[in-house]
């Protein structure tokens, strides 16, 4: 058997059994898409649920209002692909009348849908030859045939497309996209893959030539930005104090708290003479507790984030703050670690 015919069968006999895999519906496959892009499924797959129940289909979707989008996406991070979400629905239902087009060419032209995201919705709902090449795509491919050009090179993503169009099962792209892809995620994993049970290791270059852990080779071109943030809590029983963030840096549109940047994590005492808390809280802050530092990764920032709760502290009241009731917390867009901070403080 060749390797299609016996990927295939692997993929029939060993698929996991999953939602999005039991339709045509080219918006159901579009949501799991969207959602599982550089998310695992055990991670991502609640909150398909969760959207498919409040939106089953593109027009409800299309009349959501962002803030409630923004927090079904919760905790996935890559916000602005839950607004780009937003935008495509709304174009959907305007160009297409609500129902979800299917064809590469069509796909391919709406907001947040690339080149992978429009070949996977077009083979799965309408069976378009359409290679898909995704991040298990590319290690399949990388260590079956020995290719060690970078992925993420230019030279790299053209080889890589031009292999994925060459090995595509043109009869039955669907079902060939699929199998890769659950190859990629279950057995030829980034660590440790499950050689020993692999159905095409006789033909595999890495398997062959002890190349395993060197294949696929990428280029690290990711500069991570370190950023420190004080925030500061100020609220009763009933209320809160939230921040409306802009729209121009990350968690945009969403709600924090009042929220000072410094260069460094300075000290407490030399935060407290910073002009910004001085202009808010005036010189004399009436603290109830400080947080230690907490480190949350982000894909191409590293943040440094404590809490400051002050209790009944007069302030000066920003154009972008609001007092809340305490209930409706769970209710708006936070970002997961001012969410966690909160319903850790109000038993939420």
């Amino acid at each position: 058997m060749n390797f299609n015919n016996e990927l295939t069968q692997w993929y029939l006999e060993n698929k996991r059994d999953l939602p999005w895999r039991n339709t045509t519906d080219a918006y159901t496959i579009w949501l799991s898409e969207i959602i599982l892009q550089q998310t695992r499924v055990e991670q991502g797959l609640p909150y398909f649920n969760r959207f498919v129940e409040k939106y089953p289909n593109v027009s409800a979707f299309a009349a959501a209002n962002e803030d409630d989008i923004l927090k079904l996406w919760q905790g996935l991070g890559y916000y602005s692909r839950g607004r780009n979400m937003l935008k495509t629905a709304q174009l959907v239902q305007e160009l297409y009348d609500g129902e979800f087009p299917q064809s590469y060419d069509q796909l391919i032209k709406l907001k947040g849908i690339g080149e992978y995201t429009a070949a996977a919705i077009a083979s799965f709902s309408a069976n378009e030859a359409k290679a898909v090449v995704d991040g298990n795509v590319y290690r399949v491919l990388a260590r079956y045939l020995g290719i060690d050009e970078p992925i993420n090179s230019t030279k790299g993503k053209k080889i890589f497309q031009q292999a994925a169009n060459d090995f595509l099962n043109k009869k039955n792209p669907g079902l060939h996209n699929q199998a890769m892809m659950e190859f990629g995620a279950t057995v030829c994993k980034p660590k440790n893959p499950a050689c020993g049970i692999c159905p095409v290791r006789t033909g595999c270059y890495a398997f062959t030539h002890n190349a395993i852990n060197t294949l696929p080779v990428k280029l690290n071109k990711l500069k991570i930005r370190e950023r420190y943030f004080s925030y500061f809590l100020i609220a009763d029983d009933h209320k809160v104090l939230i921040n409306k963030r802009n729209h121009s840096d990350i968690w945009a549109n969403m709600y924090d708290l009042p929220l000072i940047e410094t260069p460094a994590m300075v000290s407490t005492e030399e935060l407290f003479t910073h002009p910004q808390v001085v202009d808010f809280f005036g010189n004399e802050l009436k603290i109830s507790e400080i947080s230690p530092v907490k480190k949350h990764v982000l894909t191409h920032q590293r943040l440094y984030v404590r809490l400051i709760i002050l209790q009944n502290q007069p302030i000066k009241l920003q154009e972008n703050w609001f007092y809340t009731p305490v209930e409706n917390i769970k209710n708006i867009a936070l970002p997961r670690i001012i969410f966690i901070f909160l319903k850790n403080i109000f038993n939420l």
